[in-house]
């Protein structure tokens, strides 16, 4: 059998630039090649190229920046627990958590007689970067009391998740004026921040208008009654947390505000 040694091909018509030689392909443009059996590995420094399979089942390709690797797949990943609070606490950081979601409402205002209603606690939400965090302090503010014809209810009180976000409380209605309801709270410190609603204000004779209350970020107030005395007071806890207290019909007292709260929602890394 003849053989043929060459040192070297290469595409003399310069239509490719294609040569090899000393076991290495050099290409100055493209290099096309079809139907390529490797019964060897395969070493590149091309950002390009998929690293060796073997040995990493169950990975996913990461990328550095600047090349590529195989990398465990968490099977963790996401949300792990949620905790909440309408009374002061303490948030501890749980294993493997290094974000939340801080959702915090502040309390409602207290209603009045002849259907004033309290405003609500206002909201505050913020995501949180936990990694150097074990625990903060949580602060639910207290509800207005409510009052009878002519009172000022209650101020609502500051719901705070430490330094980071913070919701002050609903106004009691009759106190910014006469017979008027009182206002909404706000948030502040966090990426989102929500005034809470506003109450209504003076009814009609004997009371027979509307008294909701100011809804909060949660939910709305107590019940209303057409000539129930103390209706909504006896149901104050019949609301939803932050919500401004109903006002009443005249001659009776009207529903305190609902305490401020605290949520935290926990991610995994």
């Amino acid at each position: 059998m003849s053989k043929l040694k060459v040192s070297a091909l290469k595409d003399l018509t310069g239509a490719h630039g294609f040569m090899l030689a000393g076991g290495g392909i050099t290409a100055s443009t493209t290099l096309t090649v079809s139907n390529i059996v490797v019964n060897g590995e395969i070493k590149t420094q091309s950002t390009y190229f998929v690293p060796p399979v073997g040995g990493h089942s169950g990975k996913a390709l990461k990328s550095t920046g600047s090349s590529y690797e195989w990398s465990g797949v968490s099977a963790s990943g996401g949300i792990r627990s949620m905790q909440s609070w309408t009374n002061n606490g303490t948030w501890y950081r749980p294993t493997g958590v290094t974000t939340i979601i801080v959702t915090v409402v502040g309390a409602g205002g207290g209603g009045s007689g002849f259907c004033e209603s309290g405003g609500a606690g206002g909201m505050s939400e913020r995501v949180i970067d936990v990694t150097n965090v074990s625990s903060v302090n949580v602060t639910c503010g207290n509800p207005g009391g409510g009052t009878s014809y002519s009172g000022c209810g209650g101020n609502g009180n500051t719901s705070s998740f430490g330094s980071y976000c913070n919701a002050s409380g609903g106004i009691g209605a009759n106190c910014s004026q006469n017979r008027c309801g009182g206002y909404g709270g706000n948030g502040s410190g966090g990426n989102l921040n929500v005034y809470g609603g506003g109450g209504n204000g003076h009814g009609s004779y004997w009371g027979f208008g509307n008294h909701t209350g100011g809804t909060s970020f949660i939910g709305g107030s107590q019940p209303c009654s057409h000539n129930q005395n103390n209706y909504a007071y006896n149901h104050q806890s019949h609301a939803a947390w932050g919500a401004g207290g109903n006002g009443t019909r005249h001659g009776s007292r009207g529903a305190g505000g609902r305490n401020g709260c605290v949520i935290v929602q926990e991610f995994y890394g």
